[in-house]
């Protein structure tokens, strides 16, 4: 092959090189997760035929905390299509709690035995591992904004928890979540990645630190 022919050979440029480089990295991360980066809030992309709507750093991390604080020690947690709140949970490194995440999506079954697959159609279809009232606090986050998807989701909360629940939904929905679950909206406003065209809210049935959050 002479030198004219090699001229005519097409080349990328370093910018170009560096941006497939780049692309080919974060697809493999999220492929194949480390142990540090598998429970960063994204890591998993927004599926919007789902309906998911990832919540900010900072509103996982007060539900984060809030829930730790309600379940206290060694309680155990459900995370009921809120995998922002269990990611935050499970980078906080402690272990004086337990949590699974119960999610349709099965991308997030890299969680390994704390994935539950869950369809809110079929709320109480659940694994035998999983029993009636077997954890101190439930934070739910019904996918949809429907009645029927928070009765259904409701359901599940009852099942699970052993009283006390933390329900994020959208402002709208108070006076059916209120008849449902008994719960009171709080002072605190949670705040999503993107904004979302609803007013959203969250929703206790106890005394809770969520309340002097202004």
């Amino acid at each position: 092959m002479s030198d004219s022919d090699d001229d005519d050979i097409p080349r990328l440029s370093s910018h170009t090189l560096a941006a497939l480089q780049e692309f080919y990295a974060e697809q493999k991360q999220q492929s194949d997760p480390g142990r540090d980066d598998k429970y960063n809030i994204g890591i998993i992309e927004e599926n919007w035929q789902l309906s998911q709507f990832w919540y900010s750093q900072e509103t996982a991390f007060h539900l984060a905390k809030e829930a730790i604080a309600a379940a206290g020690e060694h309680g155990r947690i459900a995370c009921v299509s809120t995998p922002s709140v269990y990611q935050k949970l499970r980078a906080l490194h402690r272990e004086d709690f337990s949590v699974y995440i119960f999610e349709y999506d099965k991308r997030f079954a890299i969680y390994g035995e704390e994935f539950i697959f869950y369809d809110y159609n079929n709320p109480l279809d659940l694994p035998e591992k999983i029993a009636a009232h077997s954890f101190d606090i439930v934070i739910a986050d019904p996918p949809y904004l429907s009645k029927e998807c928070l009765r259904k989701t409701s359901e599940t909360i009852k099942y699970l928890t052993q009283g006390k629940i933390l329900l994020c939904t959208g402002a709208v929905m108070e006076e059916e979540a209120a008849k449902l679950l008994d719960v009171k909206m709080c002072k605190f406003i949670p705040k999503h990645t993107r904004t979302l065209g609803n007013e959203f809210r969250c929703y206790v049935n106890y005394d809770s630190g969520l309340d002097r959050e202004i």
